[in-house]
């Protein structure tokens, strides 16, 4: 006998959860299906445990320069299986929130793998889901929609086969009881950048290869420049301009080894792991598709700007979708498509305002066009920059690398985007996103009073710099 609901979700990630809350809100019968934990990659294998790991290796650097703070240590070092118990800590008491937050919302939850089915009895039109659960049982259930949130993977390259030991993706690296010596990371976006941070402030000896002619290659060259500095003041080792060649991996002696094609030449860099981190891939297979008329296009689902596939009854959200692979992304993406579906006719999500971070140390966090962006698109671009090292705040937190970076229309002075390099910029970029959202100006960013000494002068600086009247330059 088949349950019917008002909407099916399939994939209990963030963007998968929040969709269903939202839909649970708005008085709809809800399910979601999930094979593995609710939460998804993001609270078990990305965003949570990344930024806990990342911040024990924070509070590890920082002891280690204690004595600048005139606070005074006999010895610093750390218990790498504490610091894992203290993530997953965290991970398990996050998970049990998102659990609470179902029961709350009365939302069922189907442990198992879902596939959408096509037309049958149990459903006219396709998109009818069979859950098979992890005991061998099947159950069959009807929603009269259908939200796909079946989230990404990490991908790969020709020749470097992920073996889970000596060469991993960061979903295995999470999980590592003790730490390496010395790892290559091949890539040096987002997420290589984060794990070269964390590694280096552990002591682990780290070298970057990437692709692209600049690490974090997505963010504004100016920051991109500066992290690489920092970096490498740090002694993390970076090769930009570096194509992989395929079947050189080798594994001998407790090394991994691989080559890659330099504007030097070919070059070998051997380490004891190999962490591969270029990018992520959606999970479209083994869902059903092909029972439906959803088109993949370029590995991902397309839809529409509400989230609608190809059968307009099944809408699709997240990294399955392609765009902007982040999690705070998915859970909008998901709200919106449950409100249109709800007939509440939603505004289109501009992705254009949605703030993005790197937590690394120091982090880095934009919303908007770059400076290259927007001279591309045929502004005429004034710029304003303020850098951390003048501002009270940061000199006493001990950390005033970095800058802020505005970036606005000569003609009309609106603000096209915000980019800051620097600690804690991660927390302080939605501000700026929020001045996105309500087309501000860089004036009256730097006319709202910021509170002194806050890190957040470097903001209201930068915005006044913009005209040239800024007051700490």
């Amino acid at each position: 006998m088949s349950q019917e609901f008002d909407l099916v979700v399939l994939g209990g990630g963030t963007g998968g959860y929040v969709a269903a809350i939202r839909a649970s809100q708005l008085g709809m019968k809800v399910a979601i299906v999930e094979k593995e934990k609710l939460g998804g990659t993001c609270l078990h294998r990305g965003c949570i445990p990344s930024k806990a790991l990342l911040r024990s290796a924070e509070v590890y650097a920082t002891l280690k320069e204690s004595d600048k703070y005139g606070v005074l240590t006999d010895s610093v070092g750390y218990d790498f299986r504490k610091v894992q118990s203290r993530k997953q800590g965290i991970v398990e008491q996050l998970h049990k929130g998102v659990q609470y937050l179902m029961k709350k919302g009365n939302i069922a939850v189907f442990e198992g793998v879902g596939r959408v089915m096509g037309p049958s009895i149990f459903s006219p039109q396709a998109g009818a889901v069979r859950v098979e659960k992890p005991n061998g049982d099947q159950e069959m259930i009807v929603p009269r929609f259908l939200l796909i949130a079946t989230g990404s993977r990490p991908r790969t390259l020709p020749g470097l086969t992920i073996d889970g030991t000596d060469v991993v993706t960061s979903d295995e690296a999470l999980q590592w009881e003790e730490l390496p010596s010395s790892v290559t990371i091949v890539g040096g976006g987002v997420i290589g950048i984060e794990w070269a941070s964390m590694l280096n402030d552990f002591g682990v000896e780290v070298t970057v290869v990437e692709y692209a002619d600049r690490i974090l290659p997505l963010e504004d060259e100016e920051i991109s420049k500066e992290m690489a500095r920092l970096l490498k003041k740090r002694k993390v080792n970076i090769v930009t301009g570096a194509k992989v060649l395929p079947d050189t991996l080798e594994k001998s002696d407790g090394r991994v080894s691989i080559q890659a094609e330099t504007a030097g030449g070919v070059q070998t860099f051997a380490a004891e792991k190999l962490l591969v981190s270029v990018g992520r891939q959606a999970n479209v297979e083994n869902i059903g598709l092909e029972a439906t008329e959803i088109k993949v296009e370029r590995g991902v689902i397309a839809v529409n700007q509400h989230y609608q596939t190809a059968e307009s009854h099944i809408y699709a959200i997240g990294d399955v979708i392609g765009g902007l692979q982040l999690a705070h992304v998915a859970s909008h993406e998901g709200i919106l498509a449950v409100e249109h579906m709800a007939g509440l006719n939603p505004e289109p999500l501009d992705y254009s305002k949605v703030p993005k971070c790197t937590y690394s140390r120091p982090e880095v966090a934009n919303v908007g066009l770059t400076e290259a962006e927007a001279r591309q698109q045929g502004y005429e671009v004034k710029v304003g920059k303020f850098s951390f090292k003048p501002l009270g705040k940061a000199l006493v937190h001990g950390e005033n690398d970095g800058f802020v970076k505005v970036v606005a229309d000569a003609k009309t002075n609106d603000l096209l985007g915000v980019h800051m390099i620097g600690p804690h910029v991660t927390d302080m970029i939605s501000e700026a996103g929020l001045a996105r959202v309500l087309d501000a100006a860089p004036w009256e960013i730097g006319h709202a009073i910021h509170p002194h000494p806050t890190l957040s002068e470097a903001l209201m600086e930068a915005a006044l710099a913009v005209d040239g009247k800024a007051i700490h330059i």
